[in-house]
């Protein structure tokens, strides 16, 4: 090949991998903005549900969640992703008041190491209840991603967001502090590789073992 014609040839093939890569980074910008506008500020029902679940990562989320179960908001509640070394009594003392209540209708799941078991554990103990909607409790961050994950598993049952938005993100916008862009930043990320994994998994199905029917079973 003539060495004008291969430089032509690199030349031609640089400028289609810049533009394609600018236009990666405008997608993933109006991403961004997408996923930004997503994060709930303030609950978005208060209506009753048959259920609640909340999605561990932060003590606020557990309090909101007991609290709304004694406000009657919900006949039980799942705390999903709890450490296994913790008991229905270390829950009770986040909420001393309500301890009555933890020991009657709350269940553990201990299984749960991230928001895809949240939400296969939520799915098994929604079957197990009977319930056809639950109120979701989990940081406001956190919500887009927690209820992609949910309706993928409970496509029929009504999910009621409760967003937990904590004090620096309800007082100052996010890019105002940098630990809280990198928070944001982090949650959209996975955001998208969730989203992505979703999409692939009707591909990879076949290649995967069969779970085992005691996988990510709820304790009480």
């Amino acid at each position: 090949m003539p060495v004008r014609r291969r430089h032509w040839l690199l030349r031609g093939f640089a400028r289609f991998l810049g533009r394609a890569l600018m236009l990666a980074l405008l997608f993933a910008a109006l991403g961004f903005v997408w996923f930004l506008l997503a994060i709930p500020l303030e609950e978005s029902s208060t209506r009753r549900a048959d259920g609640i679940v909340a999605l561990t990562g932060g003590a606020a989320r557990v309090t909101d969640a007991i609290e709304l179960l004694a406000s009657g908001r919900g006949k039980r509640l799942l705390i999903s992703g709890v450490h296994p070394a913790t008991s229905a009594a270390e829950i009770s003392r986040l909420k001393p008041d309500y301890a009555r209540l933890v020991r009657c209708c709350v269940d553990l799941d201990r299984d749960a190491l991230n928001t895809w078991g949240n939400a296969t554990n939520t799915r098994r103990w929604v079957e197990q209840q009977g319930f056809r909607s639950i109120i979701v409790v989990t940081s406001n961050y956190h919500m887009p991603r927690a209820m992609m994950e949910l309706s993928r598993q409970l496509p029929d049952v009504e999910l009621l967001p409760y967003p937990v938005v904590s004090p620096t993100l309800r007082t100052e916008p996010w890019w105002a502090s940098l630990a809280t862009t990198r928070l944001v930043f982090s949650e959209y990320v996975k955001y998208i590789l969730a989203l992505v994994r979703m999409q692939a998994e009707p591909l990879l199905a076949p290649l995967l073992p069969a779970p085992s029917a005691s996988d990510g079973e709820v304790r009480t």
